[in-house]
């Protein structure tokens, strides 16, 4: 394997809800979600009944046929998340949603440019990676000059931008994740808004990490009450299977050959997909992150030694004094529990939407300990 992992000497080989199993039986309460990806928890019995059966019937054909499971996931995605009017093409990762949906808004406003902000993570393929602010994994090759980034909340910085018209999109994550749980303000999103209306710019919410529920609506965003012209999603979309999306706003026009794609929007990607949304749906998730969050940003700050808790519903980040990194090695190998990291001194808690206060209690107790 070509080493660009730092790995934990530790193998999960079996999942049930909230929590992860090693081979010995030791289990792990996963409160980092594989990256914000286990949003109805691991191996839900009807997300487990949809892969077998969709994969027992039909596993793959290509996007040259109908699928009948798309419109069904479109459908359901519409009614979930209340983003009615838009249309969705499926593909395979976050990074890829971001990609097409910068070719939509290029395509749309003849533009070349693109307005980014500090600190944003979008994505590691060639188009994501540039409007990404991090130099190190940025290679030369895909280092242009069409991408400025300004400061995320400095609304003047992005109005001195955008009023020069040649930018043909302005993305923004809706709270950015790898930079440690940094929350745009509702304000600076409204008026961000107004400002890409006016100068005819596309606004890109990217939802990827904390779409789907995670802050306690379906999408970050709504917490301003705007509607973004593209919404991109993935992580939670799947649950652990590979898929994503870019939700589009009704005043872009589509042509065929216009966007593809081999593996997006396949039979059993699909299926899952679909059951994600019936269990959060039905087991009412969304409000459930929004309360469990709520317990945690109360109790999170009575903890010594826990500094700066941000985020909303289950996106939370903290500080603590020193490396971030031995306070989330001491809570998994003293503890059983996994976290996130992000920099030198954030702790990023990203569980699946059916963590309950239980939950966060063993987990408070397991962050004091650890501190």
């Amino acid at each position: 394997m070509f080493p660009v992992y730092s790995l934990y000497p530790i193998e999960p080989v079996r999942g049930e809800g909230n929590y992860v199993f090693t081979a010995d039986g030791t289990r792990y309460l996963d409160f980092y979600g594989g990256h914000a990806v286990i949003s109805i928890g691991h191996a839900h019995p009807r997300y487990v009944r949809a892969v077998s059966e969709q994969v027992a019937r039909l596993g793959f054909y290509s996007n040259s046929v109908e699928n009948s499971l798309q419109q069904r996931l479109a459908d359901k995605l519409r009614q979930v998340s209340g983003c009615d009017g838009y249309r969705l093409f499926l593909v395979n990762s976050g990074a890829e949603a971001n990609e097409n949906a910068l070719k939509v808004a290029s395509f749309h406003t003849g533009r070349e440019r693109v307005l980014a902000f500090g600190g944003a993570f979008h994505g590691r393929t060639s188009g994501a990676v540039e409007i990404t602010d991090n130099p190190r994994i940025n290679a030369p090759f895909n280092r242009t000059d069409k991408v400025t980034f300004v400061p995320l909340g400095d609304i003047e910085a992005a109005r001195r931008e955008l009023a020069t018209g040649q930018y043909c999109a302005a993305i923004v994550e809706g709270i950015q994740g790898v930079a440690g749980i940094q929350v745009p303000d509702d304000a600076f999103l409204r008026e961000l808004r107004v400002l890409t209306q006016a100068t005819g710019t596309c606004l890109i919410l990217d939802e990827v990490q904390s779409g789907y529920g995670r802050t306690g609506r379906f999408f970050a965003h709504q917490h301003a009450g705007i509607s973004p012209d593209l919404i991109t999603v993935a992580k939670g979309m799947g649950c652990g299977f590979p898929v994503g999306g870019v939700l589009i706003a009704p005043h872009f026009e589509a042509w065929p050959g216009m966007l593809g794609t081999t593996f997006g929007g396949n039979h059993l990607a699909c299926a899952a997909a679909l059951s994600v949304l019936e269990v959060i749906d039905d087991e009412n998730l969304v409000a459930n992150a929004a309360a469990t969050g709520r317990y945690l940003l109360e109790h999170l700050p009575e903890i010594p030694g826990v500094h700066n808790v941000r985020g909303r519903g289950l996106m939370i980040g903290f500080d603590v004094d020193g490396s971030a990194s031995d306070v989330r090695r001491r809570l998994v190998f003293d503890h059983h529990v996994f976290t996130g990291g992000a920099g030198q001194h954030t702790v990023r808690l990203l569980p699946a939407l059916t963590a309950t206060t239980a939950h966060a209690d063993t987990c408070l107790a397991a962050i004091k300990a650890a501190l």
